[in-house]
């Protein structure tokens, strides 16, 4: 699996690919369908298929000052897409060149010239051009005109509903990682690097490996029941670790910090300046200040219990 630029020639072993293209933030289920479809496709022509993503997401680029709303990062996206079996990962760069790129330029240069599709399989409501001029329609009209096979994918209902990267978000937002992890397939993660904190936690037992929230949404503030695994450094590759995070600004605490605090059960080891992904998968309560380090301490330990309760049949 290798990561490429939309601004460069596609690789000679390349042209030709299939293309899922789309934003893909979350890689949730309606996303999956239509790298599925694509994957079809490619194994149809005999081509290899190539999964686009635009960094950063267009809407932080038109409106930067929405709070963080990002579901994956690049690193974890180009996993998930490995896994779901594409050759590469191409990254369109979304800046002022992208955003004033025409509908028709976008077809005709940068897909057909530059990186020489031999297909294009988006979702219904992909939109793409200044103004966001292109549409569905008019993709499967350019491209079959440049002899460029298309397919757009129908969207994926669940409960009734369209799986979406909203619905996903409002779940975790709501304090409902299990409702997310649904329509993911899989849990809502953070990855980042370990950095030092007050190391409070670790004058009270429960050493914590604090991680910056940087681009992700933020989910409801509280305690949950977490899985981590260690990606870097003598630890990388091990067995999942399982624990109780805090993910807030921990009100007990002065100044009050943003971070996610994941203590790990039955560990030992310096995880300071490695990268850990941590999983969410079920809320216990929301943050709460103490009026004594005592009084923290004994909940805590409550925390812990019932997070090892609730990831009991994780293996």
């Amino acid at each position: 699996m290798i990561r490429l630029s939309a601004l460069d020639p596609m690789p000679t072993d390349l042209r030709g690919a299939i293309i899922a293209l789309g934003n893909f933030d979350g890689v949730h289920q309606g996303h999956q369908q239509v790298i599925a479809q694509a994957r079809a496709l490619a194994a149809e022509r005999g081509a290899p298929l190539v999964v686009a993503t635009f960094d950063p997401h267009p809407v932080r680029y038109f409106a930067p000052h929405v709070p963080p709303f990002r579901l994956t990062s690049l690193d974890q996206r180009e996993e998930l897409f490995a896994a779901l079996g594409a050759s590469a990962m191409l990254v369109f760069r979304f800046d002022k060149a992208l955003a004033e790129t025409s509908a028709e330029e976008f077809v005709d240069r940068i897909l057909a010239e530059r990186l020489a599709a031999g297909g294009v399989v988006t979702g219904h409501d992909f939109t793409f051009g200044h103004g966001r001029r292109g549409d569905a329609a008019m993709l499967r009209t350019r491209c079959e005109a440049l002899d460029i096979a298309t397919r757009i994918v129908a969207p994926v209902e669940d409960a009734g509903e369209v799986v979406s990267s909203t619905r996903v978000r409002k779940a975790l937002e709501a304090g409902n990682p299990q409702e997310a992890a649904r329509l993911l397939t899989r849990p809502f993660a953070i990855r980042g690097e370990v950095i030092h904190g007050a190391k409070l936690g670790r004058s009270i037992g429960f050493p914590t490996a604090n991680l910056l929230m940087d681009r992700y949404l933020r989910p409801k503030f509280g305690i949950y029941a977490v899985t981590g695994r260690v990606l870097t450094g003598p630890l990388a590759n091990g067995p999942p670790l399982k624990g109780a995070a805090n993910l807030g600004v921990r009100p007990s605490f002065d100044p009050p910090t943003e971070l996610l605090e994941p203590f790990f059960f039955d560990f030992s080891g310096d995880l300071y300046g490695q990268t850990v992904e941590v999983a969410l998968h079920h809320f216990i309560r929301p943050e709460e200040k103490y009026d004594s380090l005592d009084e923290l301490t004994a909940q805590i330990a409550r925390d812990c219990d019932e997070a090892r309760r609730l990831l009991a049949d994780i293996a």
